[in-house]
């Protein structure tokens, strides 16, 4: 399988196009044009790190890569310059496909000026199995370089039916990363799809999805509070709302679900290592403990996935896996003996019901109790003033740390509570929800969290 034969009839429909910041190209026009021109022979059988900085020159020249590069390396704009000589060590690199100047002075470079592919003969020619190479999104060190087939990457993707060819598909995510490629994929396969540009503002994005008639939008849970909180999130009337990335708490859930009463609202569970896994519809947080008796059908567990719990952390078995790590990280198996990937994230079980309550490497230590910040912001969040919020720990010399909160509030300025009236009823919340060393010592009042550019809450190390 390869990508420019895996796209079948929707490359043909007239309606079938990616929709950048600049320009809206119908996949119709790869029939007859090319962003790579005669150049695309220079990369047959070669490692590629492929880096443009805009979305639609990324799509497309991924498109002309597949089948035709022995591997594809896709790396996301944030990445920092100082990580850039160990993805290309670890990734064999050979050629650095860009479409800025001197990014990478140490490697053969090929500048391309997208995202307009120019017209002229072109012959598609299948070669060889393209392994895709995703970075995982970690904020901070040298990111690991995850190893995928298009098979793996397409494992959780539906045949897609004659119905669905109206499908204008819009995400908040880059689609250098796992969970943006995922949705690029699904529109090419069957429908469209509008890009978020790299330094576009939530507000154009979103003018910009609703001139396009947008009928699927994806992001994660910090993404979708942003847009509600922009104002502009009425622009748009969907009929499917997807959030994965981060855990989705009851609060964003009851928010999307108010503000898009129409649309089937879902959220997901996917990773870069461990695959597409599961989603859940029913409009609660967390995912029925049926998932993991195989219940697949009524509970949304992916086809061919297996789950399992060991030590509160979810472990995942499935087609969609990935198949190693590159370079150096490629010490550290990605999964154990069995095949199941440690996803790190932990959950706990209630009622029937599994709720994530944060990552593995993320716990906040009060006087030898365990704290996950994202536990105490569900909470947090579900104050009906509160519009998102950031938990994190602050040292203390008796119990070496304690916890700490920012929120953002829901309410414009001149309508909000006094600050500290707000301060007050969410640390009543807490009081009234969790274990008193859980409560926030501090809470600030902020205008806005810092996302990274993968649309996740920037968190400080614990």
């Amino acid at each position: 399988m390869w990508l420019w034969e895996w796209l079948g009839p929707n490359r043909t429909l007239p309606s079938a196009c990616l929709h950048g910041v600049d320009a809206t190209i119908p996949l119709q026009a790869l029939e007859r044009a090319s962003l790579l021109g005669d150049r695309l022979e220079r990369l047959r059988g070669r490692s590629v790190v492929l880096a443009p900085r805009d979305p639609l020159t990324a799509a497309l020249a991924l498109v002309e890569l597949d089948g035709v590069a022995r591997r594809m390396v896709l790396c996301p704009p944030d990445l920092s310059p100082k990580h850039a000589p160990d993805v290309i060590a670890a990734a064999e690199g050979e050629v650095w496909l860009d479409d800025r100047v001197g990014a990478a002075a140490a490697l053969e470079e090929l500048r391309v000026e997208g995202p307009v592919p120019k017209h002229g003969a072109v012959t598609r020619r299948y070669s060889h199995a393209t392994e895709w190479v995703l970075l995982s999104s970690g904020t901070t060190g040298v990111p690991k370089l995850v190893s995928h087939t298009l098979a793996s990457l397409c494992a959780a993707l539906q045949e897609p039916s004659y119905e669905m060819n109206d499908t204008v598909w819009g995400t908040f995510y880059d689609i250098r990363r796992y969970g943006g490629l995922q949705i690029l994929l699904r529109a090419m396969r069957c429908g469209a799809l509008v890009l978020h540009g790299p330094q576009e503002s939530i507000t154009d994005f979103l003018a910009r999805a609703a001139r396009a008639q947008v009928t699927h939008v994806t992001g994660t849970p910090s993404h979708w509070r942003a847009a509600l909180m922009s104002g502009a999130a009425a622009a748009i009337a969907p009929r499917y709302v997807r959030l994965s990335g981060e855990i989705a708490d009851q609060g964003i859930l009851d928010r999307l679900r108010a503000s898009y009463p129409n649309a089937r609202l879902v959220h997901a569970f996917a990773s870069t290592e461990a695959g597409v896994v599961f989603e859940v519809s029913d409009g609660r947080a967390g995912f029925s403990a049926g998932l993991l008796s195989g219940q697949q059908a009524a509970v949304g567990l992916q086809a061919g996935v297996e789950l399992k719990i060991e030590d509160q952390r979810l472990r995942v078995r499935s087609p969609g896996n990935a198949r190693g790590y590159l370079g150096g990280a490629a010490a550290a198996p990605l999964s154990d003996r069995d095949g199941f990937v440690d996803t790190g994230d932990r959950l706990e079980l209630r009622a029937g019901r599994y709720y994530f309550i944060g990552r593995a490497g993320g716990i906040i230590n009060v006087g030898g109790l365990k704290v996950h910040p994202e536990e105490v912001e569900a909470v947090i969040n579900a104050h009906p003033r509160v519009r998102a919020s950031r938990v994190g720990a602050r040292r203390n010399p008796i119990t070496g740390a304690v916890v700490v909160a920012e929120i953002v509030p829901a309410d414009p300025l001149e309508v909000r509570p006094a600050p500290e009236t707000l301060k007050r009823e969410v640390l009543e919340l807490c009081r009234e929800r969790l274990p008193a060393h859980k409560v926030p010592a501090a809470i600030q009042i902020v205008e806005r969290l810092e996302l990274s550019a993968a649309g996740k809450l920037v968190r400080a190390e614990v």
